[in-house]
C-alpha cells in the first residue's frame, strides 16, 4: 500500500517535470520551429494531460463546458483584452521604454504591415499558437501544476503569478529587453485572471486572442 502511494506521489511530481522540461527543449534547442514550437509543446501538455488524469485530461487543464457561455466569450473577454491593450499601448510601452532606453523590437512582424494576406495567416496561427497555445502551456499547465504540488495558499498563489509571468517575459526575448518586461507584465495580468475565473482557461484563450488580435491591427496599420 505505502509503495503504491509513493509511486502516485512520484507520478504526480515526475511526469509534470518530464513534460516541463521537453516544452523548454522545444523553444530552447536551435530547432527553427519558430510558431510551430509552441503549437507542438501544447499539443504533448494535452497528451500528458491525458496520461496523468485520463478522460478528465482537457478538464484538468481548465477546458470546462460552463466556460463557453457567450457573455464571458463575446463580451467580457473582448473587453477584457481592449482594456489591457489600452494599458499595453498607451502606458506600458511608453514607461518601459523610457526605463530601459530602447523600444520594442517588432522587427519579426515588419512583414504585417500592409500586407493583407500574410495579415489573415497570421491571425490564424495568433489564435491556435498564442492564444490557445501558450495559454495551454504557460495558465492551463505550468501554473495549475505548479498550484496542485505546492497548494493554493496565499504565498504559492503569489509565487505561481509572479514565477510564470517572468518566465512568460523571459520566453519573449526576440523582442528585446523591453519587450521581455512588458510581456511578463501582460503574462501577470493574464496570470491574475486565470486565479481570478477560477482557472477558467476559455476565458484566457479569449483575452489572450482578442490581445493579440488588437496588437495584429496596430501593427498591420502602422501605428507601432
Amino acid at each position: 500500500m505505502t509503495t503504491t502511494i509513493l509511486r502516485t506521489d512520484l507520478f504526480k511530481i515526475l511526469l509534470p517535470a518530464i513534460t516541463i522540461g521537453l516544452c523548454f527543449a522545444i523553444w530552447l534547442l536551435p530547432l527553427g520551429l519558430d510558431y510551430f514550437g509552441t503549437i507542438l509543446a501544447a499539443l504533448i501538455i494535452i497528451i500528458a494531460s491525458f496520461v496523468q488524469f485520463k478522460k478528465n485530461g482537457l478538464k484538468s487543464l481548465g477546458f470546462r463546458r460552463n466556460g463557453l457561455k457567450k457573455r464571458n466569450i463575446l463580451v467580457l473577454a473582448p473587453l477584457a483584452a481592449a482594456g489591457l491593450y489600452l494599458l499595453y499601448y498607451f502606458i506600458l510601452i511608453p514607461s518601459i521604454s523610457r526605463l530601459t532606453g530602447s523600444t520594442i523590437n517588432f522587427s519579426t512582424f515588419n512583414d504585417l504591415q500592409g500586407n493583407l494576406p500574410y495579415a489573415l495567416v497570421a491571425l490564424v496561427f495568433i489564435w491556435i499558437s498564442a492564444a490557445f497555445g501558450e495559454e495551454i502551456i504557460w495558465r492551463g499547465y505550468f501554473m495549475r501544476q505548479f498550484s496542485r504540488i505546492f497548494g493554493e495558499g496565499k504565498i504559492s498563489v503569489i509565487l505561481n503569478i509572479l514565477i510564470f509571468a517572468v518566465l512568460f517575459g523571459m520566453m519573449h526575448s526576440y523582442q528585446g529587453v523591453t519587450g521581455q518586461l512588458i510581456t511578463g507584465i501582460i503574462g501577470l495580468f493574464l496570470a491574475v485572471i486565470f486565479q481570478f475565473r477560477k482557472y477558467d482557461l476559455w476565458f484566457n484563450i479569449a483575452v489572450h486572442g482578442f490581445f493579440d488580435t488588437l496588437g495584429l491591427l496596430t501593427i498591420y496599420n502602422g501605428w507601432m
